[in-house]
Order: structure tokens, then C-alpha cells, then sequence
């Protein structure tokens, strides 16, 4: 295992393998684990430290430091588990990962480790969820055809977090599927199997269009404090949470709960008074614990979104295919500065070019309008050409 000058896939790996076994010590629940790592900031730091941890974290308790002790069937267990994801093109996402979701890392009880199969970037600039009841009636599913298809002419780029359950889930999936949406799938099991088998056909197009998430390995069961806890991945990874009917008590209200735990957006379709689908919706709308919204224009409105489609105008006309765009000589220092070193946020750009922080705004709103670059999740900017 060890390297004196390991390559980037044999640094990967090993970090992975790491991180992977760090979650199955027997012993070691996932608020210590995320506690260690994120005290040595890798996995690979934490095994290199498994004899000596009471020196490096102080906190640590006499049980943790005798759990640290053996590793050797959490690494066993690990190494099957990364065969079965290089076999099966599964990437191990670690918490420090660069692809690992920004928003979801930013969450106190974050998974080390995330198992994911699929092509959408996991941090992109628009994440929103779509939760609800598992026993949909024709009311919510209009109402969610309805909102992806407005959504789409507002906002064309967004990505959709959903559960890939019965009802609303599913309902999301291929709307946004059929609008042309990416849409991720949050499971609540590894990914050698797939429950509700009923929707595989749909699992198949989203791992071309979307993907498919866990936080679980191979062999584990879909029990049901599983769901429970993967409903945080689903409030964590987004911008904003959306319940589209829900019964008194149900997995889409405890989103909602969590979503705003984390200080995010959340908003509730409201419904028929004493229907039993949508009773959790009006409550939530009633006690403050979700805005409520009729329409995509609604959401869009509240989220500050509103420039996207213009953006998407701007981009049908042409512009964005401008091979050598005109520039002004701030513009060009921008552009010179992401040519030797793409992907900074804006306050980097700002030093390092000398341009204020109100200035570069309206640059970068142009540049983007010229298709030169685009703004990435946390303040970065990408530039395209």
C-alpha cells in the first residue's frame, strides 16, 4: 500500500480504500469517523495515526482509541469493495474529494463516503429536491410535470435530487428526464441492487443522464432508518427543497425538517383542505417551515433566479458560440489570468487581476453572457474557451 511517489489513481485509491474502511470499523459510528477525518483530513492520515491518536485528537476517548487498534477486516471488506467499484464504474467520492457535492461537505453530519454511478457533475450551480408522499395522487403528478416543464424555460440548468421511490420521487425522475434535465437518484441501499425494482428502466437513463448515489456499500439491506438517513444527502447536496404532497408524518416532511437545519430554501406546493396528501404540506406552509409556491415562477422568484433564463436566451441567439468574442482589456486580463490557472473564485480573480469586487461582477456577468466562461458552485468561475 504504501508508495514513495504514488500516482494520482494510486493516491485515489488508497485514500479511498481508506476512507471506506474507516466507515466499517466495528465500533466507530459516523459522527467519530467524520470527527477523525475531518481532524486529520484524510483517511490515510487517521490509519497513519491509529496507534497514537490520543496525541494527534486530543478528545479522543480510551473506546475510540482501542476501536483504531484493527483494521484488518475493515480493510479486508474495503478491498471487496473497490473491486466491485472499478468492475462496475463506481467512483468513491471521500469528503475531501474534489467531486464529493460542495453543499453536502459543508453539512456537520456529512458521509465520509459516497458511491456514485453516473455523469452530472454533483456541484453545479443550481441543485434543487423534489420529495413527497410514495402514495401520489393525479394532483401531484400534474403538479410536478407542470413544474418541470415551466421550470425548464426559467431555469434550463438545474439538477434534480430525488429518492427513486414510489410517488413524487419517481414522478420527478422522469419529468426531469423528459425535460432534459440531469437528475440524481439517492439511494438508501449500495448499488448492487436496486429497490423499488419496478423503476430500473428509469435508473438506466438517469446513470446516462444523472446518476445514482449512496453513502452505503454493496450488500446492505434497504432497511428502513436507511431511507431515514439518506434523506439528509437529499436536503445537504441541494439549494432548496420542494415537498409536493405529503401525509401528517412521512419521509418528505423529515427532508424538509433537515433542509432547514442546514439553512437551506425549503417550499411546499399547498393542497385541498382535510385531503389526507396534503395535509403535511399545508402544516408545514402554516407553521413557517416552508414558503409556499404555486407555480415554477414562484420558486424561481424566491430562489433569486431569475437571470438564468436570459442567460439561456442570450445563448440560443448565438452568442455563446462566438469563437473570438470581443474583448475590453479587463475582460482579457480575466480571461489571460483563468488561461494559466481556470477554476478561481471571484475574491481571487479580484487580487490577483487588480479589478474591484463591484467592477469584476459586471465583467464576469458579461463574460458569461459571451460565453467565455461560467460561474461553477462556491463563487468559481470556469473558463470555457
Amino acid at each position: 500500500m504504501e508508495n514513495n511517489s504514488p500516482s494520482m489513481t494510486d493516491t485515489y485509491q488508497e485514500e479511498a480504500l481508506y476512507a471506506m474502511a474507516l466507515t466499517r470499523l466495528a465500533g466507530l459510528n459516523t459522527a467519530a469517523a467524520l470527527h477523525l477525518y475531518r481532524e486529520l483530513g484524510s483517511a490515510v492520515n487517521v490509519y497513519a495515526h491509529r496507534n497514537d491518536i490520543a496525541d494527534v485528537v486530543p478528545d479522543c476517548t480510551p473506546r475510540l482509541v482501542e476501536v483504531l487498534k484493527n483494521w484488518d477486516e475493515a480493510l479486508r471488506r474495503a478491498e471487496e469493495e473497490l473491486m466491485f467499484d472499478q468492475r462496475y464504474s463506481v467512483r468513491v467520492l471521500t469528503l475531501n474529494d474534489d467531486a464529493y457535492p460542495a453543499r453536502l461537505r459543508e453539512c456537520a453530519d456529512a458521509p465520509v463516503v459516497l458511491y456514485y454511478r453516473g455523469n452530472a457533475e454533483l456541484s453545479q450551480q443550481r441543485v434543487i429536491s423534489i420529495v413527497g408522499t410514495r402514495h401520489c395522487t393525479a394532483y401531484g403528478r400534474d403538479l410536478v410535470n407542470r413544474f418541470m416543464t415551466d421550470l425548464r424555460q426559467l431555469c434550463p440548468e438545474m439538477l434534480i435530487i430525488s429518492g427513486l421511490a414510489y410517488g413524487i420521487d419517481i414522478c420527478s425522475h422522469r419529468a426531469a428526464l423528459q425535460q432534459g434535465y440531469e437528475t440524481v437518484g439517492v439511494l438508501a441501499h449500495g448499488l448492487d441492487e436496486l429497490y423499488p425494482n419496478a423503476h430500473r428502466e428509469t435508473a438506466h437513463k438517469m446513470v446516462t443522464q444523472g446518476g445514482l448515489l449512496t453513502e452505503y456499500m454493496t450488500q446492505t439491506r434497504a432497511d428502513k432508518m436507511n431511507f431515514v438517513r439518506r434523506n439528509r444527502i437529499v436536503a445537504g447536496i441541494s439549494d432548496a427543497s420542494i415537498l409536493v404532497e405529503s401525509a401528517a408524518k412521512g419521509g418528505g416532511l423529515i427532508t424538509m425538517h433537515i433542509a432547514q437545519s442546514y439553512d437551506r430554501a425549503t417550499f411546499a406546493f399547498p393542497g385541498n383542505v382535510g385531503s389526507s396528501f396534503s395535509e403535511g404540506c399545508n402544516s408545514l406552509i402554516r407553521d413557517n417551515g416552508a414558503a409556499l409556491i404555486t407555480s415554477a415562477q414562484d420558486f424561481v422568484e424566491a430562489m433569486g433566479w431569475q437571470d438564468d433564463s436570459q442567460r439561456q436566451k442570450v445563448r440560443q441567439q448565438g452568442v455563446e458560440r462566438q469563437l473570438f468574442p470581443a474583448l475590453s482589456p479587463e475582460e482579457q486580463a480575466v480571461v489571460d489570468l483563468l488561461q494559466n490557472t481556470n477554476d478561481l473564485q471571484q475574491n481571487i480573480i479580484a487580487v490577483k487581476t487588480n479589478i474591484s469586487m463591484s467592477q469584476l461582477t459586471a465583467l464576469l456577468f458579461s463574460l458569461e453572457m459571451k460565453g467565455v466562461l461560467k460561474p461553477l458552485a462556491g463563487g468559481v468561475y470556469h473558463l470555457l474557451l
